[in-house]
């Protein structure tokens, strides 16, 4: 079983370190000892194949694993919070009270005003979750997510359900709300244009292990580098080259 440590890091420190992780499922190995470290205020895409086991890591480092079969050393911030594939808002409750679902100290709903606020969500406090879009849903997700002020946000295909409009819109939002809070970000995703929109740093599974660990975060300003950077991305995840040629679509 694995040792997972919530720990309080200080400044300077990594914000996330994971050490020979190892899992496996019905005796087939899915994590054959990964090594990662993500710093305070860098946001690391997660990439790989269907089945590689992005999610296996992303759901190792939340917690969320207990009953999986493996080993390995994980430290993470006391204060992290998971975004999900879906919002996985209560139904019966309204937004504000979805936004401080678990959280009792005082103050706490003047920070989910202002985090709603800054969702773009201000007069929705009352509302059900069954009225809002898609898009609302997962800005709902994020503010949740906020109102906690993690020092890890984990998030799992966050955007994968939205249309391409939406889509954009919510990279957006996160990436100016990680600017200003700064928390370490993993982002599992299998969009290689998302990742080299929001990220600093790409890392690619395969077979089990970390295959490529590259900082990318300087291919946005030029069309030619971020071609190339997708270009070779997709290379090695197994997609060969569109010969068309893309923007950066600066968020």
């Amino acid at each position: 079983m694995a040792i997972v440590s919530h720990v309080a890091i200080s400044a300077g420190q990594s914000s996330v370190r994971i050490k020979d992780l190892r899992r496996s499922f019905a005796g087939q190995t899915v994590i054959d000892g990964v090594d990662l470290e993500i710093r305070k205020g860098e946001f690391v895409a997660l990439l790989g194949r269907s089945g590689s086991g992005k999610s296996t890591i992303l759901r190792a480092v939340a917690g969320l694993d207990a009953d999986a079969r493996g080993s390995g050393h994980i430290e993470i911030p006391e204060r992290h919070s998971v975004l999900f594939q879906d919002s996985r808002l209560l139904p019966w409750a309204n937004v504000i009270d979805n936004v401080t679902l678990g959280i009792y100290d005082a103050g706490v709903y003047d920070r989910a005003k202002a985090a709603l606020q800054e969702v773009e969500l201000s007069g929705k406090e009352n509302v059900w979750p069954k009225t809002l879009s898609g898009g609302e849903q997962q800005r709902v997700a994020l503010a949740r997510s906020l109102v906690r002020t993690p020092d890890l946000l984990l998030a799992d295909e966050p955007f994968s359900a939205l249309d391409a409009l939406t889509r954009i819109r919510m990279q957006r939002l996160l990436l100016k709300l990680c600017q200003r809070l700064q928390p370490a970000v993993l982002f599992v995703t299998h969009d290689v244009e998302e990742a080299l929109r929001l990220a600093d740093r790409v890392v690619i599974i395969a077979n089990g292990r970390i295959s490529y660990d590259e900082s990318i975060s300087g291919v946005r300003s030029s069309p030619i580098r971020f071609e190339t950077a997708r270009d070779d991305i997709l290379e090695r995840l197994g997609v060969p080259k569109s010969g068309s040629p893309v923007q950066p679509k600066e968020l």
